[in-house]
């Protein structure tokens, strides 16, 4: 061979199938999950919800790019199972005989898998009933062992450099302020489907720190809902409370004249957990049709509860939109509802 022929076998031409190497495949397996700071956020607060947390609190530094650390009084997790916890596709969530029956935030495993593999993230944990906590390290995919550590009941784990070992993905991501602003809104958007927990945000510096949410634990979902949309939009709404074939709606929806112009002001939920669902989000403007114009989008807090078989939440990677057994049903539920209860507040009104 001259030095002018391809090597063919040192470089397989195009097309051949080669199997990545596993470091290589987590990153690509990270970015479906954890797309920005805020998708990290939402996905150890779930966890924590998960764990049955009543108190959580989150603190990020440079809008979670330099740190994000979730702490909660959940269940904790057993210190033989830290290193469990970090392997992809293995969680305590889920059945494997039954991959519909999902009653959980996070079943698939990946969460802290994914950011083991693009940060430094150190989980430290005291499982109910353990005599000390435990904590354990991984770093860019390489995992420590166990080691003792000092906690009250409840998982902390905190992320550092987050994007560190795919420094090309942070030059996508947006100013502070837009990413600060994500991570609140997906805090908020967890907080109003679980009323009786207890969530802080604060955001630490080079000087003092600050809180930038503090949520008490609240009576009903009605007072979490003033918390977080004020209580103009709770006085200036409908309740909305309706069942059909086994599935429930329940929340407030604002009347026409509180519409604005972005729909960031509409909280949508299945079983709890906060969707971007387009199904929904039609339904939402049918029923506000001939009521608004277009352009406008109304304000609205809707909770949707159906039974697990009934709705199918593994459709997305980040578990963001879900697809319905029966669309027609909720569809015709939701716009029912809506039509029904704001036609009866226009009568009171005139």
């Amino acid at each position: 061979m001259t030095a002018l022929e391809p090597n063919i076998e040192s470089s397989p031409p195009p097309g051949r199938i080669r199997l990545l190497p596993e470091e290589a495949a987590n990153r690509i397996a990270a970015g479906e999950v954890v797309e920005r700071p805020a998708s990290a956020v939402k996905e150890l607060m779930e966890n924590a919800l998960d764990a049955g947390a009543r108190r959580i609190e989150i603190t990020i530094a440079e809008a979670g790019r330099r740190l994000i650390r979730v702490s909660d009084d959940g269940q904790g997790i057993p210190a033989e199972d830290l290193t469990l916890a970090f392997a992809r596709h293995a969680t305590s969530k889920l059945d494997p005989g039954d991959t519909f029956d999902i009653r959980a935030f996070g079943f698939r495993g990946e969460a802290l898998a994914s950011l083991g593999a693009v940060a430094e993230v150190t989980l430290t944990s005291r499982a109910v009933g353990a005599a000390e906590a435990a904590a354990i390290r991984c770093r860019q995919g390489h995992l420590g062992r166990p080691h003792p550590a000092a906690r009250a009941r409840g998982t902390e784990v905190c992320v550092e450099g987050l994007f560190s070992a795919t420094p090309a993905r942070l030059k996508f991501l947006k100013s502070d302020r837009a990413e600060l602003q994500a991570i609140l809104e997906a805090v908020r958007r967890l907080a109003a489907a679980a009323p009786d927990v207890a969530v802080e945000v604060h955001e630490c510096g080079d000087g003092d720190g600050r809180t930038l949410l503090r949520l008490d634990p609240a009576p009903g979902a009605h007072a979490r809902i003033a918390a977080l949309l004020g209580r103009a939009f709770v006085a200036g709404s409908v309740e909305i409370d309706a069942t059909r074939d086994g599935i429930r709606l329940e929340g407030l929806a604002g009347l026409p004249t509180l519409a604005r112009g972005a729909s960031v002001s509409q909280y949508l939920a299945v079983n709890g957990r906060p969707v971007r669902d387009r199904l929904l989000q039609g339904a939402l403007r049918a029923g506000y049709s001939d009521l608004i114009p277009q352009g406008r989008h109304p304000m609205a807090a809707l909770f949707l509860t159906c039974p697990p078989d009934a709705v199918d939440v593994n459709v997305h990677p980040a578990k963001a939109e879900v697809r319905f057994r029966d669309p027609g049903v909720v569809r015709g539920l939701i716009v029912g509802a809506l039509r029904s209860a704001l036609a009866e507040a226009g009568h009171r009104s005139a």
